[in-house]
């Protein structure tokens, strides 16, 4: 059985016992979190579409660490007036153990 949640206005395709990376939740370490915006939920023999969701599905998950990704760096630069300027960025992320997908 998996489903499809939205969570920081992104989707994510999700089994029991995967680990996923998503936006910052700003949840303690080892709390449990509920995912109500269930877009899709398949098991082996049916599916489930929602519009837009799905009533009464539910996807749990359980905080494992915040973190930050990688650093992304942009650069800008014009030639011949010396110009350029260099930035960089670090997304803050929450890492979530789903525990159980439920309809």
């Amino acid at each position: 059985m998996y489903a499809v949640i939205e969570t920081g206005s992104k989707q994510y395709k999700v089994n029991q016992g995967d680990i996923i990376e998503v936006e910052l939740l700003g949840e303690a370490p080892e709390a449990t979190v509920k995912f109500d915006k269930v877009l899709l939920v398949a098991s082996d023999d049916k599916i489930e579409v929602g519009t837009p969701y799905v009533a009464g599905a539910k996807v749990s998950g359980k905080v494992l660490k915040d973190f930050q990704s990688d650093k992304v760096t942009t650069f800008k630069y014009k030639n011949k007036i010396n110009y350029h300027r260099t930035k960089g960025h670090r997304q803050p992320l929450t890492q979530v153990e789903i525990q159980e997908v439920s309809f």
